[in-house]
């Protein structure tokens, strides 16, 4: 994990859902992209002769980072990927604001809080910051000691518009919270935007605590990471603090700084591992759930999902980046293209979403698909364009529901290798593509014709999500 020296900035913008070519004449675009590359990845200004191809050189330096299709031209994906809630940290390159070491050459911290946020009541506020740096400290050896006056380690305050140092907030709807690398003088210190509307746990607004565990990692020296999974990933994202558990690479960054925690845990029994994000070079990888969403392909495991779009564009991201409201991992999914909703199933709760919005009156239960009581809980579903038909799995069985009906078909559950000759083994997803279906079970995919009704081949787990 590499270290940058400069202040960070936790940007608010408003996420489009598109896809293909950005119009030409579209400048506004052109200059956000320009603005957005010089911030983050040191862009320099240049001559009209020259400028374009450093724009395309550090598009496609963005674009590796987040790991979008490398092109080197300004495309609807990367324009989406630069408009999400982010931090001001740069991606790539150094600054020479801070010198010497980025962490601090003691694991004895203090920390003090100067002002509060009328938002939040101060007992929440309180909480929230001081579980902020317990996330650090419970994997470190660092230890963090509040104080009540003097110049503490890591100086927190809340302010708006120019507040004391050369990065101005911006006003509501911008800018977060920025924090400085370990050094003397401010260094450390993270400050928070007056104008922004932060809480305690609600998705609503901006989770204090996520945002100042963000932050603290970098008052402690890490820089961004790649790794979508990652709290120090530049984009904030919506998840449950009260479950939250600091992810492994975020681990090996803190603990290549400091070394591991010298305590033994004070759990009675062993802690869970730190998360891991989920990688598609996997060859033992069984996912979750697989749907499609306006043309887009979806693949679920664990707390992620792979958007396949555009041009074979493959991007990683939580599912609390897109679906706030959605649960942290799904055991189905299925797009009803006549409705235009996708639905995520967990346990015996269903979520219905319109791209991003959740549907009015949901979540409901899963008996509200139609299914009976006895179903605890599905492995697959999937929406059958050509019939009107929504199939339910439960393992090596199915259920058909008519849409048009609305209500189950009659002579279900069957078992899959009769509805599906060739099918073999308990259904773990599936999906429509292009004529044809696809039933994942475990790590292999059978890729079936409705028409001549047999299976065509089966295929490994990593066809869609390529290494």
């Amino acid at each position: 994990m590499k270290m940058h020296y400069t202040t960070c900035f936790l940007i608010a913008l408003v996420i489009t859902v598109q896809s293909g070519p950005i119009p030409k004449q579209d400048e506004q675009d052109d200059a956000f992209a320009e603005a957005y590359l010089k911030k983050f990845y040191n862009l320099t200004s240049s001559n009209n002769k020259g400028r374009f191809s450093q724009m395309s050189l550090k598009l496609a330096e963005m674009q590796k980072f987040f790991g979008l299709t490398v092109t080197g031209t300004l495309d609807s994906d990367t324009l989406e990927v630069m408009k999400k809630p982010r931090c001001g940290v740069v991606d790539v390159g150094e600054y020479s604001t801070f010198g010497g070491d980025s962490k601090w050459q003691k694991t004895q911290l203090t920390y003090r809080i100067e002002n509060y946020t009328p938002d939040m009541s101060v007992a929440e506020v309180d909480n929230a910051i001081e579980r902020a740096l317990q996330v650090w400290a419970r994997v470190t050896p660092l230890r963090f000691t509040r104080i009540y006056s003097g110049v503490a380690d890591i100086m927190i305050s809340f302010g708006r518009g120019s507040h004391g140092d050369s990065y101005p907030f911006d006003g509501p709807s911008g800018t977060l919270a920025h924090a400085f690398a370990p050094s003397s003088g401010i260094g450390g210190d993270a400050h928070f935007d007056e104008d922004e509307s932060f809480t305690f746990t609600s998705s609503s607004g901006f989770v204090l605590f996520l945002v100042a565990a963000h932050e603290f990692g970098h008052s402690l020296g890490l820089s961004h990471s790649s790794d979508p999974g990652a709290l120090m990933y530049p984009t904030y994202t919506y998840r449950d603090p009260n479950t939250f558990v600091l992810p492994a690479d975020d681990v090996s960054g803190i603990q290549s700084l400091y070394g591991p925690n010298p305590d033994k845990p004070v759990e009675p029994s062993k802690p869970d591992p730190p998360p891991v994000t989920p990688s598609a070079c996997d060859r033992t990888l069984v996912l979750d759930a697989v749907a499609t969403l306006r043309g887009e392909r979806l693949f679920f495991k664990n707390s992620f999902f792979w958007r396949l779009f555009g041009t074979n564009t493959v991007q990683q991201q939580l599912i609390k980046s897109f679906w706030p409201e959605a649960p942290d991992t799904v055991d189905a999914a299925y797009e009803n293209t006549v409705q235009d909703r996708l639905f995520l199933i967990k346990n015996q709760t269903v979520w219905a979403f319109s791209a991003y919005d959740l549907v009015s009156g949901f979540p409901k239960s899963l008996s509200s698909l139609g299914l009976p009581a006895k179903v605890k809980k599905i492995s697959a579903a999937l929406y059958d364009q050509n019939t009107g038909k929504t199939l339910y799995f439960v393992d090596n069985n199915y259920y058909s529901y008519d849409e048009n009906k609305k209500k189950m078909d009659t002579g279900y559950p069957k078992l899959v290798e009769h509805g599906f000759p060739g099918v073999t083994g308990k259904i773990t997803a599936a999906f429509q593509y292009r004529g044809f279906t696809y039933l994942f079970s475990g790590t292999r995919i059978f890729e079936y014709s409705t028409s001549t009704k047999k299976v065509l081949r089966t295929l490994d787990n990593n066809y869609f999500l390529k290494c």
